[in-house]
């Protein structure tokens, strides 16, 4: 981002040197534990995310409603303000999450929050999650020792349409809740306490499915999305980065970050049969099974159907996890939701998918799959456009803590 996107940078960054926000935003509410809300916050037992904890907690919940995914370039000067970036980002999120009475400022002063939820924030069950991508590793803050090994931009694959003003960023920030307004009160309470070291790159608003008419929700194809993950006994050795792993001892308890935007092709998909479909997807679409099951959770039989009889070996979930001892290390963590942005400049419906994935090396699991995936039929209907690689950072331990504290050490 060049100078003439964002303020002038002594301006900004006098801004945010003096603070201001931090310290009206925060209230004895915001210093409870992890997952606590005080009695003033609004109702009694909100839900709550907890944000203390050896990992980010908001990683492996079910999306709820709502989420906004962002990605930011960061001004800061130097690695003194970088650091002052990482805890104001922390000081925010702790208090959105936990909720509680932004600070009265006085009447000459500008509020010390947008009001949009009231004068008292709820945490609306409210998770952050922060991310670091490649970029921040280069020269400006001496960081380039402590990068972690296997991150960098994101990939351009065979059939991607990557627009670079929508693609990577400093930082990711994953922010989702029950209700719309809660994320976004939250997207402008952050980006307004940090707005001289850091500078929007680009977001996109999303939201999950209910269960119709239960199980795993929908995209917006219309066939339930992630109906395959991993459990969490299985996290330490696909989901979590920890000893043993290679990488910088700062990353234990982190996990890489997949953020791709992939816009669905909605009004030639929906003139597509039903069975021309579901062997694309190799699931029904009513029910999720697989096409030589009954229930979503039923195995597919890959193996007493070796040529592709009943799930074509085309199909998006045989190409994806093909059940072999040989890419069972493969296999990702999806937290994906939908979007759906209007039309486009040709009357086009401009909606599709959030596809958001964790995981242990981006090599060995995400890119696999890809690769595998590349040419299957699915690709005349989605076009990938956006999105980034990133380090979801390791969680925020307690209240002496911050965000990305061991790397900035």
């Amino acid at each position: 981002m060049t100078a003439n996107h964002r303020e002038p940078a002594e301006s900004s960054r006098r801004t945010f040197l003096r603070r201001t926000v931090v310290g009206a935003g925060l209230t004895a509410v915001a210093g409870a534990g992890a997952g606590t809300v005080a009695a003033s916050a609004a109702g009694s037992g909100p839900a709550t995310v907890p944000f203390h904890g050896d990992r980010q907690a908001a990683i492996v919940r079910q999306p709820p409603a709502q989420a906004v995914v962002a990605s930011f370039d960061v001004t800061a000067e130097n690695k003194g303000e970088l650091t002052d970036l990482f805890k104001e980002i922390t000081d925010r999120a702790r208090f959105l999450t936990t909720g509680g009475a932004p600070a009265a400022l006085g009447i000459t002063a500008p509020p010390a929050d947008s009001g949009v939820l009231g004068p008292v924030v709820p945490p609306g069950n409210l998770g952050v999650v922060l991310g670091v991508g490649s970029s921040l590793f280069d020269d400006r803050y001496g960081l380039a020792a402590k990068k972690p090994k296997k991150l960098k931009p994101m990939t351009m694959f065979p059939n991607d349409a990557l627009d670079d003003a929508q693609c990577h960023g400093d930082l990711s920030l994953t922010l989702s809740a029950d209700s719309t307004d809660t994320v976004l009160h939250a997207l402008r309470d952050i980006t307004r306490a940090t707005r001289g070291g850091m500078q929007l790159r680009w977001k996109v608003n999303g939201f999950a499915s209910q269960p119709r008419p239960s199980g795993t929700p929908r995209n917006l194809m219309g066939f339930k999305d992630g109906i395959a993950n991993p459990v969490e006994p299985e996290f330490d050795h696909l989901v979590w980065l920890g000893d043993g792993s290679g990488e910088p001892a700062w990353t234990k308890g982190g996990t890489y970050q997949v953020v791709r935007l992939i816009r669905m092709l909605v009004e030639f998909w929906d003139r597509v049969s039903l069975t021309e479909q579901e062997n694309m997807f190799g699931r029904r679409r009513d029910t999720g099974a697989p096409l030589d099951g009954a229930n979503e959770q039923d195995v597919p039989r890959y193996a007493d159907d070796p040529v592709g009889t009943v799930i074509p070996l085309t199909s998006h979930i045989r190409l994806a996890n093909p059940r072999k001892p040989e890419t069972d290390s493969s296999r990702i963590l999806r937290r994906a939701v939908n979007y759906d942005r209007g039309v486009d400049s040709n009357g086009n419906l401009d909606m599709g998918l959030i596809f958001t994935c964790y995981q242990q090396d981006l090599e060995r699991q995400f890119e696999a799959v890809q690769k595998r995936l590349i040419d299957e039929p699915l690709v005349d209907y989605i076009s990938p456009f956006g999105g980034g690689y990133f380090l979801a950072l390791p969680g925020v331990t307690g209240s002496d803590d911050h965000y990305g504290r061991a790397l900035l050490a």
